[in-house]
């Protein structure tokens, strides 16, 4: 039975080459060459990176009969592609046909493809890609986004000089309607979250200038599929601007996106996987907003206590955000933690997300510590000092060295000040759903959870200084993500190499 070929192969791999620090390799490999056996869907959390559990599915998808997709983001098509197949296809010696790109050919045996090229077919019925092939769905942590982002309808400076070509003895209505939309959107004050509501006024604006070239079939593809989505309930609204062009796009996009992946899952075999996706071994929030309806093996490992725990500080007495004396103690931290660090020679990261506050530890960091600060910035030294927002975090995070240092301001639970969230916030509540549990705080775990996986994997120092964990209802399940961990609440210099006095 293949899987336990795939035990034993993958056993003599490690035995040869090293375990990569994932003890559960053995078992997912097993539960994964069952499921591509059976043609059963599968949800694994494995707790890690791709980097130390990707063996796991790689294994089996080489030694067994079947061609596979792999759905997974460019970096980490790159790397598969590059060094982990071959490596394992030089061991096992087989030599089974690999390729990335964006369509199934005929001869294909292992396809590695994009989020946005697989769902775009499956979505648009495309038929790039044949049905019931098993697809393995890698970094699934963020595929809600993915698929969202996929689906944004984003009307910008191009699509108005298309429209404007198209119907030029229109051209007087089609400037007119940017002039008045320039002045209202420009007319707002910066925001820090760089989005902002679309206002009634200018909705009406818009509705105007559509229905009016709508009803002589005179809109673009583009603005006619705009039009039919502006006003539809279950479409969240924003607008971006850059200041400096004086350029804005409008973009709509849908509150969920369930409805649209729920006739996907049925199509093939699916394994997901990804670090952290659910609270719950179960995953029945992650499941209910990808719509994934169907029974299937839903698995999570939990991190090693021996050798996955992280060094937490949580300091008990800590101002709460939007407090006056939080600044202040910040930067009082980040200085005395950073200059602690010096002794640990590895990057060390402070995610900030308010801006203004994100500049001021900037600089007081920098008057101490110099040009190893950077602001946001991913051509750092090794032993630099990064000072970011979540966001930045988030999408650069595997591009910069391993941090030995983690310094948490806030939870990254998304704030309602943000108009794209409270859009979002406002579907829930339309819907008479738990906007907090069903969004808030999901995310704020994903994201926390996601963060702090690679320093688990070198037991680095997290410092989380958002004292709301010890006062709030949700605090416990904040600190439940974080486990394994050894928490105390003061600072501890052995952590950071010296010697106990």
């Amino acid at each position: 039975m293949i899987e336990v070929e795939v035990h034993s192969s993958l056993r003599n791999f490690l035995r040869e080459q090293g375990d990569r620090k994932f003890p559960h390799h053995l078992t997912m490999a097993r539960l994964i060459a069952r499921a591509l056996r059976l043609g059963r869907p599968a949800l694994i959390q494995t707790g890690s990176s791709v980097s130390t559990y990707c063996l796991s599915y790689l294994m089996p998808i080489l030694l067994g009969d079947w061609s596979v997709n792999i759905v997974a983001p460019p970096t980490t098509q790159q790397y598969l592609f590059d060094i982990e197949i071959p490596s394992l296809q030089d061991w096992l010696g087989t030599n089974k046909k690999v390729r990335i790109g964006d369509r199934w050919q005929a001869e294909d045996q292992l396809l590695i493809t994009s989020p946005a090229s697989w769902f775009e077919d499956r979505i648009h019925h495309q038929e790039k890609f044949p049905l019931n092939i098993p697809t393995i769905i890698d970094r699934a942590d963020t595929l809600e986004e993915w698929v969202r982002q996929l689906l944004t309808i984003s009307i910008t400076a191009s699509d108005w000089s298309e429209l404007l070509q198209s119907v030029p003895h229109y051209s007087e209505l089609i400037r007119n309607t940017r002039v008045k939309l320039t002045k209202s959107i420009f007319a707002r004050p910066e925001n820090p979250y760089r989005n902002y509501v679309l206002l009634n006024s200018e909705l009406k604006i818009l509705s105007y200038f559509c229905e009016v070239l709508n009803e002589k079939k005179l809109l673009t593809p583009k603005f006619s599929h705009f039009w039919q989505q502006l006003w539809q309930k279950s479409i969240i609204s924003w607008i971006s601007r850059d200041q400096n062009s004086g350029q804005f796009a409008i973009h709509l996009a849908p509150a969920e996106v369930a409805t649209k992946l729920q006739p996907i899952w049925h199509q093939q075999p699916v394994v997901i996987i990804g670090s952290f996706l659910d609270i719950e071994a179960t995953a029945p929030i992650y499941r209910q907003q990808l719509g994934l309806d169907l029974e299937m093996l839903s698995l999570k490992f939990t991190p090693n206590r021996q050798n996955d725990h992280i060094q937490l500080y949580l300091p008990d007495r800590f101002p709460l955000p939007n407090t006056p004396d939080f600044q202040s103690a910040l930067i009082e931290q980040a200085l005395l933690l950073v200059g602690l660090s010096t002794s640990i020679n590895q990057l060390v990261v402070v995610i900030v997300d308010d801006v203004p506050l994100q500049g001021q530890v900037g600089s007081a960091l920098a008057a101490e510590f110099g040009s190893r600060v950077q602001v946001e910035k991913t051509a750092i030294a090794e032993k630099g000092i990064l000072i970011c927002g979540w966001s930045f975090w988030k999408v650069h995070q595997e591009e910069l060295p391993t941090p030995g240092l983690l310094i948490i301001a806030t939870l990254p639970i998304p704030s309602l000040e943000n108009p794209l969230v409270a859009n979002r916030v406002a579907y829930h509540k339309y819907q008479r759903q738990d906007w907090f549990r069903l969004y808030l705080l999901p995310t704020a775990l994903k994201t926390l959870e996601q963060a702090i996986v690679p320093l688990r994997e070198s037991q680095g120092i997290v410092a989380l200084l958002d004292n709301r964990v010890n006062f709030r209802s949700y605090g416990k399940t904040i600190l439940s993500v974080l486990e394994p961990c050894a928490r105390i609440n003061y600072i501890d210099p052995t952590w950071f190499g010296y010697p106990n006095s």
